[in-house]
């Protein structure tokens, strides 16, 4: 009797301890702003892009179209960004692969409170994608998956029109 007092005791102590303690945790990306990715959106021009991120990296050019690799880069992150260019030096797609320890709950709603809830829902098994379809110009599609924790996967957003003849970045990076 006198030992589970003791345990009962000691419990109640190791709470009042720990109770007052201010620990305070930041995700990985609470300092990550979609205004950060919007420069990349269908319709923005490449002289934007490379002001604010640096000279892209060429990694291909197939007729009137051309495929730039940037980099978003922050203290804390820093993960590429695939931009399909047109002749006209305008953004017509891009794919964004996000880091997977940004966490999804914060990515997702930060989403949504910048372009609504989506219009589209598809999930299989523990993986989501969320599609945005009626903005004015251009789609947005973001996937994201749970395992232990929930975290996203990537980012895309495609001009509603394509020019003739072009897959958007997301149809080349299916399976």
């Amino acid at each position: 009797m006198k030992w589970s007092a003791f345990i009962i005791h000691l419990s109640f102590f190791c709470l009042l301890i720990a109770a007052p303690l201010n620990a305070q945790i930041e995700p990985p990306n609470y300092n990550f702003s979609l205004d950060s990715l919007a420069v990349f959106y269908p319709g923005q021009k490449l002289d934007t892009m490379t002001e604010k991120h640096g000279e892209g990296e060429l990694m291909e050019k197939k007729g009137k179209t051309t495929l730039y690799k940037f980099y978003v880069a922050h203290i804390r992150y820093k993960f590429p960004v695939f931009v399909q260019i047109n002749q006209d030096n305008t953004a017509v797609d891009f794919f964004a692969r996000l880091p997977t320890y940004f966490l999804h709950n914060i990515f997702h709603q930060s989403l949504i409170n910048r372009y609504g809830n989506q219009q589209k829902y598809f999930l299989q098994e523990n993986n989501a994608v969320y599609k945005w379809t009626d903005l004015e110009n251009f789609t947005l599609t973001y996937s994201g998956t749970c395992t232990i924790t929930c975290f996203p996967i990537y980012f895309a957003g495609s001009a509603r029109e394509l020019p003739n003849g072009h897959k958007s970045l997301l149809e080349k990076m299916k399976l």
